[in-house]
């Protein structure tokens, strides 16, 4: 037979006064779901549109950083052309000088490459604006969304406050409660309870017998053991769920 726990020593509380701690425990801890319950998935939807928020203020800081540079990069490209022009304006004028055609030839090469450097940087300073237009429309749209998400995430903590202010007292109280009746459990009667509600679909861990049932999995009791569950002098769990059994008239 699947028990928890023998028979109590002299030194120790009854077994039913454990099972009856246990019972009353389970119907505590089910009152703290049902308000979880309650509230539902508001605290997961708030923290997933905080990290939504935080990301975008990333994002937005990234790409204001990111279109710094390109108008750095434009600024760079734009002296550089000046520059450029300077020394056409130069070569030009020493080839008003020039001694022999090797010295002209080599002064008109000079004037080729900068208009090139300077077709080179009208290029680059074409790409640098279409980035820097591109970038800022995600800007516009990444704040557009963020306004919206941070709207939501006002509702969302509003709606979830309202719902923490009618049932935290209550809640506080219950906790308080489940505390007090933990200290009538000893502590590994108290850690196998949580392991087996931890891994129960329902959060039940202490069931009642209904129709020879167990209340957990539904699955049959036989007749001698819901006798010794209505005997109440040991601890028993169901061999199917291993949720821990208890009589109706708990």
């Amino acid at each position: 037979m699947a028990t928890l726990d023998s028979k109590a020593s002299a030194n120790e509380t009854s077994v039913e006064d454990r099972l009856h701690a246990l019972y009353d425990l389970q119907k505590v801890v089910s009152e703290i779901d049902k308000i979880k319950t309650l509230r539902g998935e508001l605290p997961l939807e708030v923290q997933d549109l905080e990290d939504e928020i935080e990301g975008l203020e990333t994002r937005l800081t990234n790409l204001e950083t990111e279109i710094k540079g390109i108008s750095d990069n434009i600024l760079a490209k734009k002296n550089e052309i000046n520059d450029a022009e300077l020394l056409i304006k130069k070569y030009e004028a020493q080839q008003s000088n020039v001694r022999n055609n090797r010295e002209y030839d080599s002064l008109t090469k000079e004037i080729e490459f900068q208009r090139l450097e300077i077709e080179l940087c009208n290029k680059r300073i074409k790409e640098f604006t279409e980035e820097e237009k591109t970038k800022k429309v995600v800007i516009e749209d990444s704040k557009k969304l963020l306004e919206e998400r941070k709207a939501d995430l006002d509702s969302k903590k509003s709606e979830l406050n309202e719902i923490v202010s009618e049932t935290q007292t209550e809640e506080e109280r219950l906790k308080s409660k489940a505390k007090e009746i933990e200290t009538r459990i000893n502590d590994r009667l108290l850690t196998a309870f949580k392991r087996i509600r931890k891994n129960a679909r329902n959060g039940l861990a202490v069931v009642t017998v209904e129709r020879d049932a167990c209340g957990g999995c539904f699955n049959k009791i036989p007749p001698q053991r819901q006798l010794d569950i209505q005997l109440r002098k040991k601890i028993i769990v169901c061999e199917y769920c291993g949720r821990i059994l208890v009589d109706n008239q708990m």
